[in-house]
């Protein structure tokens, strides 16, 4: 493996530990299937507490997996997957062009 495989592998750690929890997981599910959502919502659609989902979404937000949109007093979130797709593929190019044999 080489040290640029190994650097991309390292910078995609952040992101595969935000994934890896069940219930932000959810919430991307949830946010997949709607356009965006108040904290409220999703919290009505979960099992979790309105400040477990804000806790889930500030971690989703500093991962750059969703994105908020101020509406009056209300906040909005939706999906912004687009980095992080992008850091994967990256991922998965340097892996098959380095890695696989």
């Amino acid at each position: 493996m080489t040290q640029q495989a190994i650097e991309i592998f390292r910078s995609c750690i952040p992101l595969f530990t935000t994934l890896s929890d069940p219930a932000r997981q959810d919430i991307i599910l949830l946010l997949a299937k709607n356009e965006s959502l108040s904290v409220n919502e999703i919290a009505d659609a979960s099992t979790l507490s309105r400040p477990a989902i804000s806790h889930h979404l500030k971690i989703l937000r500093d991962n750059q997996l969703v994105k908020i949109e101020q509406k009056g007093t209300m906040r909005y979130y939706s999906l912004s997957l687009e980095n992080s797709v992008l850091q994967l593929k990256e991922l998965i190019d340097i892996v098959e062009k380095d890695c696989i044999l």
